[in-house]
C-alpha cells in the first residue's frame, strides 16, 4: 500500500503519536498507517531518538556474580594490586573472567526496541530505553544544530574563497551582488557565507559589511500633518490617497519615484535622484542648487533629449515627497507649450517609507559619497559614473541581476534605449563594480 508519499520531516506531533503508539501497543505498521509514513520509518525514529538509561549495578558491574565475586590478579599483569577485578577502573574482569554472565535486559534489541510498555519499568535497576516525544525531538535538532556549525572547507577551497570575497568587499560590493556573480564557482550558500565571517572565519568581519550596521528607528510623527498642510495648493488632487486611487487603474511599472539628495546643511549643489520600479534604474542629476528652477532645468533637459512623447512614455506618473524644490509643479508638469509631460504625486509628510524604491537605492550612493561630506567637489561625470556601477550591482530582488542587466533583456524598447544614450549609461563588469570613495579620482 502506497501511503507515505514525499511525507516531510517529522514533527512534535509527530512524535506524540508514536509515543502514544507505543504506550497502547500498536505495531510499527499500525502507527506508520496513521501518519501515512513507511514502517521502517518509524522503526528508525524510535532506535535513533531513545533515550538511553543506564542500570543500577553493584559497582556499576553487570556480572551475575558482582555482589559477591571476591577474586584479584585475574589479568596476571599486577601481583601487587589489592583490588578487587570486579571493581576495577583499568581493566575490564568481563575480557579476563571465564565466569562472566551478564545480567543486562535485552528485550529492547526487538520491536519496539523500548521499554514504555514493560509492566517492570519502575521498579527494573538494568539498562533500559525509553522514547519520549519531548526528548526525541530536542535530540533531533541538537544533531541538526550541531551538523551545521564549524566550516566544512577544505585549505584550498577556504583560501580561493577568503581571497575573492576579501577582494570584492574591500571595493564596496555588498555580499548579494558578489554571490549572484561568483554563485557557480562558490563553495557554500550565501547564509554560510555569512555564518562564516560571523565566525570569523575570514579575513572580512562584520564591520566591513555594511548591512550588518542596524538601521536608526524612525521616530513617529504623533502630530500628524495640519489641515492646512493637506489644502496646499500644489497637492491638490495630489496627494498620496489620490495616488492610491490612480494604481488601481495602472500598473506599477509606470511609477517613477524621484527625490533629493545633500551632502552637508550648506548653500550648493544637491543630487536630483530618479528610479523606475519596472527595473529599479536609477538616474543620478547634479544640480547647482536644491531649487525648483533646478529641478525644471534637468526635466527640460530630458525633454528636449528624448522627445516630448519618449518622455511622456518613460515618465508618465512621479511620486516625490514634499521638498521645496517640488512644489511648483506645474513648472514640472507642463511644458512651455502647457502640454502635460507628467502627472506628480506627493507622499504624505514623514512618510517616506511610500516611495520605498528609491530610499532604498539611496544607502548605494551613500557607499561613495558618506553624509556629512559636500557635493560641491563633485561633477556630473562623477555622478554618471557612480550611477553605472550602482546600476551594475546585481540583487537577489531582482533575480541575482543587476537592474541594467533587466534593461537590457527588455526587447522592442526604443524609449530606454534613447535614455541610455543621452545620460551615457554603461554596464560595469561585475567584477570591476567599485561603492568605496575612492571611486573618484580626486582627494576630498
Amino acid at each position: 500500500m502506497n501511503y507515505y508519499k514525499n511525507q516531510p520531516q517529522m514533527t512534535i506531533s509527530d512524535r506524540l503519536a508514536i509515543e502514544v503508539g507505543i504506550e497502547r501497543k500498536e505495531s510499527f505498521k499500525a502507527i506508520a498507517k496513521r501518519l501515512r509514513r513507511h514502517p521502517s520509518t518509524i522503526a528508525h525514529e524510535v532506535k535513533e531518538n531513545r533515550t538511553f538509561i543506564h542500570g543500577n549495578y553493584p559497582g556499576g558491574n553487570d556480572c551475575k556474580f558482582a555482589r559477591t565475586c571476591g577474586v584479584k590478579h585475574i589479568c596476571g599483569e599486577d601481583d601487587y594490586c589489592n583490588y578487587q577485578c570486579r571493581l576495577c577502573r583499568v581493566k575490564n574482569c568481563h575480557d579476563y573472567c571465564d565466569r562472566y554472565v551478564s545480567v543486562k535486559c535485552n528485550k529492547w534489541e526487538y520491536a519496539p526496541y523500548v521499554c514504555n510498555t514493560c509492566h517492570q519499568k519502575r521498579i527494573c535497576w538494568k539498562d533500559k530505553y525509553i522514547y519520549t516525544a519531548q526528548y526525541a525531538d530536542a535530540a533531533v535538532k541538537r544533531r541538526r544544530s550541531e551538523s551545521r556549525q564549524g566550516i566544512r572547507l577544505g585549505e584550498d577551497d577556504k583560501k580561493m574563497l577568503d581571497e575573492l570575497i576579501t577582494r570584492l568587499v574591500r571595493k564596496g560590493q555588498p555580499l548579494t551582488h558578489i554571490y549572484a556573480e561568483y554563485e557557480k564557482e562558490m563553495p557554500v550558500s550565501l547564509r554560510s557565507l555569512y555564518n562564516y565571517i560571523d565566525a570569523g572565519e575570514l579575513t572580512i568581519r562584520n564591520i566591513d559589511l555594511r548591512r550588518k550596521t542596524s538601521y536608526k528607528q524612525r521616530r513617529q510623527n504623533k502630530k500628524g500633518f495640519s489641515e492646512g498642510f493637506a489644502n496646499q495648493e500644489y497637492r491638490q488632487c495630489r496627494t498620496y490617497e489620490d495616488f492610491e486611487l490612480l494604481m488601481k487603474f495602472v500598473n506599477d511599472d509606470l511609477i517613477v519615484e524621484m527625490d533629493t539628495v545633500k551632502g552637508v546643511r550648506e548653500k550648493g549643489k544637491r543630487l536630483l535622484t530618479m528610479i523606475f520600479r519596472k527595473n529599479s534604474v536609477m538616474l543620478l542629476f547634479l544640480m547647482p542648487d536644491g531649487t525648483a528652477a533646478s529641478v525644471k532645468r534637468v526635466f527640460d533637459y530630458l525633454e528636449s533629449g528624448l522627445g516630448l512623447e519618449v518622455f511622456q512614455r518613460l515618465f508618465p506618473y512621479i511620486l516625490t515627497d514634499n521638498g521645496g524644490e517640488f512644489k511648483k509643479v506645474d513648472q514640472l508638469e507642463l511644458t512651455e507649450t502647457y502640454e502635460y509631460r507628467t502627472h506628480l504625486y506627493y507622499c504624505d509628510p514623514m512618510a517616506s517609507w511610500q516611495k520605498p524604491y528609491i530610499e532604498k537605492n539611496h544607502e548605494y550612493i551613500r557607499y561613495a559619497i558618506p553624509k556629512k561630506r559636500s557635493l560641491n567637489p563633485y561633477t556630473q561625470e562623477d555622478m554618471t559614473l557612480l550611477m553605472n556601477h550602482i546600476n551594475s550591482t546585481k540583487r537577489p530582488g531582482l533575480g541575482n541581476k543587476s537592474p541594467y542587466e533587466l534593461l537590457l533583456e527588455e526587447e522592442n524598447n526604443e524609449d530606454f534605449k534613447l535614455l541610455w544614450q543621452l545620460l551615457k549609461m554603461d554596464l560595469i563588469p561585475p567584477d570591476e563594480v567599485h561603492l568605496m570613495p575612492d571611486l573618484f579620482k580626486f582627494n576630498l
